[in-house]
């Protein structure tokens, strides 16, 4: 996994001068960059009303991504670490207003302005610890604690991610969890190994009927089954109430001890020496709640 961009320097790094252009250029990565931000798009699931949202791009790069929101009529604000990155979206002339800031410290935004979040293939970043102060589970606390507070009563966020290995995962989505949100994972195409894409859909509140996160697509590009989906330990869907469980679940079912249990004991502490009351009619006969 050496190929892995996040492996191999800090984001703010990686991407200098010569990269951000190199990836900016690349017809592949655009039309990449474009299908995913779609499919973001379509994940957010914004009214459709006509209403112009304001959104926030998270990891905006050199704004590809923004420009399938303008396309689709939105405002929005786009947030990256590097400095290049950003360079490079003011000489596109990208109609995003752009924030140069490092996502792991938090999102310097006003609460609930925000109407929506995409992010592609950024939040996976915040796993590697960069520098010495860098620790993966104080950054995703604060990403996304911050990013909670950002958004709207009932606005979504979502964002696709490429987690090194299921622990990776299951330390994003916790956080995400513990902040508040609500939903789970996405999976399309969950049974190729090019083509599999994870999102993040999570939604500002508590678990709801519309906060569901929905279904990933099929090889054939519509939602997959349940059949297809039951078997994939990947897709499902983590709710904020599992947080909640008690810490020690109580005992069903347990065994009463009955009038033979009793009369063996008291047998036992006889042939020890011990005094033992004489046995009756009465003995281990379950008192009445009054007399």
């Amino acid at each position: 996994m050496t190929s892995r961009p996040e492996l191999q320097a800090p984001p703010e790094i990686f991407y200098n001068d010569d990269e951000a252009r190199k990836y900016t250029s690349s017809s592949r990565i655009i039309e990449i960059q474009a299908k995913l931000s779609e499919r973001a798009l379509e994940l957010l699931a914004l009214p459709n009303d006509g209403v112009h949202r304001l959104l926030l791009d998270i990891g905006c790069g050199s704004g590809l991504s923004g420009e399938t929101l303008t396309e689709n009529g939105h405002q929005w604000i786009g947030l990256d670490i590097s400095q290049s990155m950003l360079d490079v979206a003011l000489e596109r002339e990208v109609e995003g207003d752009l924030v140069l800031g490092d996502m792991g410290q938090g999102l310097d935004l006003r609460t609930g302005v925000i109407d929506g979040a995409i992010s592609i293939s950024a939040v996976q970043w915040l796993c590697n610890a960069d520098k010495s102060s860098h620790e993966p589970r104080i950054r995703l606390k604060a990403f996304f604690g911050s990013l909670y507070r950002s958004l709207a009563r009932g606005a979504r966020a979502v964002l696709q991610v490429y987690p090194e290995n299921l622990a990776q995962r299951e330390l994003i989505l916790s956080f995400a969890m513990r902040a508040g949100f609500s939903g789970g994972v996405v999976v399309d195409f969950p049974h190729s190994t090019k083509s599999r894409k994870e999102y993040l859909v999570l939604t500002c509140g508590p678990p709801s009927l519309s906060s569901a996160a929905p279904r990933g697509k099929g090889e054939d590009g519509e939602s997959c089954s349940d059949e297809d989906s039951s078997g994939d330990e990947d897709n499902q869907s983590v709710c904020v109430s599992d947080r909640h469980r008690p810490r020690k679940k109580q005992k069903l079912n347990k065994k009463m001890k009955g009038r033979e249990w009793v009369l063996r004991k008291k047998e036992q502490r006889r042939r020890k020496g011990t005094a033992v009351p004489a046995d009756t009619k009465y003995t281990a006969r379950k008192r009445k709640a009054r007399f």
